[in-house]
């Protein structure tokens, strides 16, 4: 009976059922083949949400990233990224990885800044000459970028399940972030003077004049640093700050929103939040399961017996992640992974800021990672391109992407040297 239960959970998984069905249905079955009554899993629930004060920060942060997302601003970072970047020699591809990193740092999700920037940035390569290939692939994997700088959701999240600083998971996620956009734009350089695309002229006066229809936006990131790490305010209290500050600017500043078109971005931010939220309790309730079965400790005593070394434990883990990364969405990946492989990444002396940096850094390549990475599926939507066409595309991109989470993954001083210097708790 409990194998037949188990067969029709996994093809209720194939067939499309969504994940919180998933998850819910083999937590539900675990607890009754242990004999736990299932009042004792929504305690545990309750208990963990009520335990955890910076998950109301989840749905602030989003409503402020999607009133950016609605607005125009969008258009002035690209336009200024371009008047900044746009004389060097792959210009607008760096414009691009930057302003996708911008947005999908405040949205936490990737899909989004794919919808939102690609129609205004892929018209844009194909009027300088990119080739066409180049530039769905640098539109698809740039989606899901700016996971790891703050204030994205995904880091927060990361930081509740582990039970880890949050402001020390920002500082941590900075360096690596900015290397990964670095490594791609040193390729998208090479790429645009091998087809010898255009450049626009180093203008300070347009400089000048784009940075000046952005600087309400350009300030966000200002007041993110000075508030968290300055110490000023709490996450919450940085949190409600960042949405005021959003709707003044972008409503009575701008005025590229009006205050009717309010509640209807607040419900299409907080149909994602809510997405999340139901996720996280049914991956809580299967994650509850597994460490009562002592999952998690069979798992290391299988580790253990054939893998000795810190380094041959980070290369399964590393593949490991890239597998759950293209096949799970990554709030699930959060809730039902990070507490399996804390224990076993301390055992094997990780530090876990350090580790959310690895563990986050694949779920960002995971998603532009064939077969089924979403962004792939989102971007073939977007892009109106059949879904092989940007499997194609997007290899390069993967792999580069990989060789930076090598990097990140062996040279932990990369995530952990800003914490180190500045003593941030």
């Amino acid at each position: 009976m409990t194998a037949l239960l188990i067969i029709l959970i996994v093809i209720m998984a194939f067939l499309g059922a969504p994940v919180f069905v998933v998850l819910s249905s083999f937590a539900l079955l675990g607890f009754y083949l242990s004999d736990i009554q299932s009042a004792a899993l929504i305690v545990d629930i309750y208990s963990k949400f009520s335990n955890t004060p910076v998950l109301y920060t989840i749905p602030i942060f989003t409503f402020a990233g999607y009133i950016l997302a609605e607005s125009r601003a969008s258009i002035r970072i690209v336009n200024f990224s371009q008047a900044l970047f746009g004389w060097l020699p792959g210009g607008l591809a760096i414009v691009s990885l930057a302003a996708c990193a911008f947005f999908t740092a405040f949205t936490g999700a990737s899909g989004v800044t794919i919808i939102a920037l690609g129609g205004l940035l892929f018209p844009a390569f194909i009027r300088e000459k990119y080739n066409e290939k180049f530039s769905l692939g640098l539109l698809t994997s740039s989606g899901s970028l700016g996971l790891l700088f703050f204030p994205s959701l995904p880091i927060i999240i990361y930081g509740v399940v582990a039970e880890t600083s949050i402001p020390q998971l920002f500082a941590a996620g900075l360096i690596p972030g900015v290397f990964l956009i670095v490594i791609l734009s040193i390729y998208s350089i090479v790429v645009a003077v091998r087809a010898n695309v255009s450049r626009k002229k180093f203008s300070p006066t347009e400089i000048a004049h784009t940075a000046a229809e952005a600087k309400w936006e350009l300030l966000i990131p200002v007041i993110l640093i000075a508030g968290i790490f300055g110490g000023f305010v709490t996450l919450g209290e940085i949190a409600s700050i960042t949405v005021a500050y959003a709707l003044i600017v972008e409503v009575y500043i701008h005025r590229d929103l009006r205050l009717h078109d309010i509640p209807a971005v607040m419900h299409r931010s907080m149909v994602l939040v809510g997405s999340i939220f139901i996720i996280f309790g049914s991956a809580l309730a299967l994650t509850t399961y597994m460490i009562d079965a002592e999952i998690p400790m069979i798992i290391l005593n299988f580790i253990q017996a054939h893998i000795d070394s810190k380094i041959g434990f980070l290369i399964a883990l590393n593949i490991f992640l890239l597998i759950v990364g293209c096949i799970m969405d990554i709030y699930s990946a959060l809730v039902v992974v990070v507490p399996l492989i804390i224990p076993i990444a301390i055992n094997y002396d990780i530090n876990p800021v350090h580790l959310g940096i690895i563990f986050l850094t694949n779920l960002e390549i995971g998603y532009s990672t064939p077969p089924v990475g979403m962004n792939l599926f989102i971007a073939c939507i977007r892009f109106d391109k059949p879904v092989l066409t940007l499997y194609r595309a997007s290899v390069p991109f993967i792999l580069i992407l990989i060789a930076g989470l090598m990097v990140i993954t062996y040279v932990p001083e990369l995530s952990l040297w800003l914490i180190e210097e500045f003593g941030i708790m």
